[in-house]
């Protein structure tokens, strides 16, 4: 039976803080603090590219009060005076929360790119590793990543991200101080 889609806002939106509604789901205990959205300077690298760079990044957390996260990160490059250049990474997935803590996400990005990582999440640090990388026919190799993220206080959040590509093994490739928006500023 089809029934006509009514022109209301969508029932079930997702909350940004671990006091919003939907409350959390009790297995996303480890990872409350991460809720929101995050913005922030860092710095990047490999040894296949021309050079060294600067970038903005924003990230954010969100749930719907099953035992997930909604993850969503948005990169663009800097120049030395920190004006934005251009668009750069762009990624959005899934942490799903298991029993003690074990992590697994699911991380996909518009180059071509899927990946499924594991870990934990315990004492305010999130560090996932690759189990399987796929790739679209025309993607770039990506043998394997980890990716670690640690709260550094209430409204500060540190990520590191290594990166095994196109023949080199895993190694420092990005870094980022990201500070917790106020309500309303995402985007």
């Amino acid at each position: 039976m089809n029934h006509p889609v009514r022109d209301v806002p969508f029932p079930f939106p997702d909350a940004l803080s671990a006091d919003a509604s939907p409350a959390p789901h009790p297995l996303l205990a480890p990872v409350t603090g991460f809720l929101g959205t995050w913005r922030g300077t860092g710095s990047g690298g490999y040894p296949t590219l021309e050079a060294d760079f600067t970038y903005a990044q924003e990230v954010t957390f969100s749930h719907d009060g099953r035992p997930f996260l909604a993850y969503e990160a948005r990169a663009w490059l800097l120049d030395a005076a920190g004006n934005p250049l251009r668009p750069s990474a762009r990624e959005t997935g899934w942490w799903r929360l298991r029993p003690d803590g074990r992590t697994e996400a699911l991380i996909t990005q518009p180059t071509g790119i899927a990946e499924i990582l594991s870990g934990h999440a315990r004492d305010g640090v999130v560090d996932l590793a690759t189990e399987q990388v796929s790739l679209a026919p025309t993607a770039k190799q990506v043998d394997a990543t980890r990716r670690r993220y640690t709260l550094a206080g209430p409204d500060a959040l540190a990520f590191v991200h290594d990166l095994a590509a196109v023949g080199r093994p895993l190694q420092h490739h990005l870094s980022a101080e990201l500070r917790r928006t106020a309500p309303g500023q995402a985007g």
